[in-house]
């Protein structure tokens, strides 16, 4: 990453401007929980309750204020018509969810404090001293990635390892995964890198295989984590087309006035039956 990041203080010369991201290529993730890890271990954040979810041997759930990585384990199968028990068809779908860090951020649109902000690297971070707690970015984001943590009351998410960026060190999940199957670079390189290996993975038999955040015109502006899936978004629990809510003002404004001008417009009516009484 020397190559690409500056030393302590921000992007290396020609690279200002350049988006930086993830790419999760979920088809050689191996559910070792090594990102899970590092993460925790690099940014000091606390334990979570570990418990198996219902059918699942996914400990830890879903992402959340001390998950800034989850591992997801889908287990698939199938079972035969006559007997109702296994047909032996079974795999395991694994993948690595961390922040989209969106190109609209609906959590730093919502945020009173301005303790969410972009960075140079065009991520997004909270600022835990500045956080006030209130809550309006975890209702905010489309992606269910932020949550408030119980001990401090603060909003807590994935800064993509900030100060490691800073330090011309590429993010303690990307470099502890063992696989490799979490990239992380200049963005588009990254699309460029996704596409190349969706063509491979199609290749080899994975007809359902499809990139998920490849999107720049999406509903959150495009984000800064693709991933390559085996099987539909709802599968590995990600919402299949997310929008950032404040884009949806501008039609919510125009049906509130409406149903305004249709309120006063009854309301004049029935003003001026009255008065030829």
């Amino acid at each position: 990453m020397s190559g690409l990041l500056g030393p302590e203080g921000g992007p290396a010369p020609g690279t200002e401007g350049v988006r930086f991201g993830f790419f999760t290529d979920s088809s050689i993730c191996i559910g070792c929980k090594a990102c899970e890890v590092a993460c925790k271990e690099w940014n000091d954040v606390p334990d979570n309750p570990l418990g198996f979810t219902a059918n699942s041997y996914d400990n830890t759930g879903a992402l959340g204020a001390n998950a800034w990585r989850h591992v997801a384990f889908v287990e698939q199968g199938s079972t035969t018509a006559d007997t109702g028990s296994a047909s032996g068809d079974f795999r395991w779908l694994m993948s690595s969810d961390v922040c989209k860090h969106c190109s609209s951020p609906a959590c730093l649109e919502v945020c009173p404090t301005g303790a969410l902000f972009t960075t140079e690297f065009a991520t997004i971070v909270v600022q835990d001293d500045v956080c006030n707690g209130c809550g309006y970015c975890v209702t905010a984001c489309p992606f269910g990635v932020i949550e408030r943590r119980e001990a401090d009351g603060g909003a807590w998410k994935c800064t993509m390892c900030y100060d490691r960026m800073r330090g011309a060190k590429e993010p303690a999940c990307a470099q502890a995964c063992p696989t490799d199957s979490i990239q992380f670079g200049p963005l588009e390189e990254l699309r460029a890198q996704a596409a190349e290996r969706l063509a491979e993975v199609v290749a080899s038999g994975e007809t359902r295989a499809q990139l998920y955040g490849e999107d720049p015109d999406d509903g959150v502006g495009g984000t800064g984590a693709l991933f390559l899936l085996l099987d539909d978004p709802e599968v590995y629990r990600l919402p299949p087309d997310p929008v950032t809510p404040s884009r949806h003002l501008a039609r919510m404004w125009a049906m509130a006035g409406a149903a305004a001008g249709a309120l006063a417009a009854v309301l004049a009516g029935s003003l001026v039956g009255e008065r030829r009484r």
